[in-house]
């Protein structure tokens, strides 16, 4: 899938795809400014607050680097039937940000088309998991403190100005579940600057960082924060301990109360069983099974009562696999293994290009077959109909794919 901030970050870093990603810090500035105000601003931002039920921890406020109680900004609506549901009391968040808040919104791609396909695009680009997050700061609000993620983050300066500060790590790679806690910040200053409009940051896992708009009085900042949850040794040895349980030796109990003996030929075997395992399953079968499994979104199910199927776009969470084996086609994606007649490869290419495909034109272009195909797709779950709504995180950002 080709997406205009993919490539606009790749420009703005310097760099020739998602090799760079976690391995160091990075920073530079887009130069497309129409791109950044298309993804998102802020009055759209709080249009979306406002139009759905919310919760902490998904939606937080903070005033004077200090989380709010929910009750200062959140507002239990109550219901002809009495049920009780949050929303976001719109008068309250806007006298915090008037006064100078924080105001986050985690996993915005599961509310907003925009930044769904954003995420899936940085997800067929990277192969990693990703999700975005995104900040709100008025006026004269301090943001997080010193800090630092278990995760690597891209972070695009969507509107205004923010400090920042982003320093080295003090552990290599921790992770959140780990053998030492990482607790005392980096004396290693990596970037100190203001991120303005259009700017782009890599931060990796690990590195320190904070931000702030103390001292720049009236204003505001919104940034993206796109998080690339990406897998570890520990993430394969994890994936193996499930394969372990085809072998019968494992599944045993251990001997806790036989002899020397016993216990010793009970965990050689294991040991060697163990081995086994391992060469026989390496972490390149671990990534490209964990991404050919990976369920399928959520997204509208296509009801032929409504109408019928006229546009489609791929939404796997990663670019599914084409294997041509003679006179069939077989598609992995999403846990399934689809098989086609080798004559529907054009349109299994257009229809799994992560780009919308209007099927009237896509007939034109690779046959009328590819409204059956389509339909099938569909089914399965690896495409979904292409609603206005879907529609509308595409456009502008990713071409149609019979363009």
């Amino acid at each position: 899938m080709e997406h205009r901030l993919v490539q606009a970050v790749e420009e703005a870093l310097g760099w020739d795809g998602p090799g760079p990603l976690g391995s160091r810090f990075a920073q530079g500035s887009i130069s497309d400014t129409e791109l950044v105000g298309r993804l998102l601003t802020p009055p759209r931002l709080l249009d979306m607050v406002m139009r759905r039920s919310l919760a902490n921890p998904q939606f937080r406020c903070f005033r004077g680097g200090e989380e709010l109680h929910p009750n200062a900004y959140v507002n239990p609506q109550v219901t002809l039937r009495g049920q009780t549901i949050p929303m976001a009391d719109m008068n309250r968040l806007g006298n915090l940000l008037r006064d100078g808040a924080t105001m986050i919104l985690d996993q915005a791609n599961v509310f907003d088309a925009t930044m769904e396909v954003v995420c899936r695009a940085m997800q067929w680009w990277s192969r990693e998991h990703v999700q975005v997050n995104v900040y709100l700061t008025t006026n004269d609000a301090a943001g997080f403190d010193l800090h630092w993620d278990d995760h690597d983050v891209l972070i695009v300066q969507l509107d205004g100005e923010k400090q920042w500060e982003v320093r080295g790590t003090s552990r290599p790679v921790p992770m959140f579940r780990d053998a030492e806690r990482n607790n005392t910040p980096s004396e290693e200053i990596v970037w100190a600057g203001t991120m303005k409009t259009g700017d782009v940051m890599h931060i990796p896992r690990g590195y320190w960082h904070k931000a702030t708009r103390v001292g720049y009085g009236d204003g505001q900042s919104m940034h993206m924060t796109l998080g690339f949850a990406k897998r570890t040794g520990v993430s394969w040895l994890s994936w193996l301990a499930d394969w372990s349980r085809e072998t019968e030796l494992f599944r045993h109990d251990l001997d806790r109360w036989g002899n020397q003996a016993a216990r010793g030929v009970q965990e050689q075997g294991l040991a060697e069983a163990a081995s086994r395992l391992i060469a026989s399953r390496g972490p390149a079968e671990f990534l490209t099974l964990r991404e050919r499994e990976a369920a399928a979104p959520r997204h509208v199910p296509h009801l032929d009562i409504f109408g019928p199927l006229e546009a489609v776009a791929c939404i796997a969470e990663f670019p599914p696999q084409i294997e041509e084996r003679g006179e069939t086609v077989a598609v992995l994606a999403a846990g399934k293994k689809l098989t086609f007649a080798a004559k529907a490869l054009p349109a299994l290419r257009l229809l799994l290009s992560g780009r919308p495909v209007p099927l009237d034109e896509a007939a034109r272009v690779v046959g009328a077959e590819v409204e059956q195909v389509a339909k099938i797709l569909t089914e399965e779950q690896l495409c979904a109909n292409l609603t206005p709504e879907l529609s509308s995180g595409y456009t502008g950002l990713v071409t149609n794919a019979t363009s």
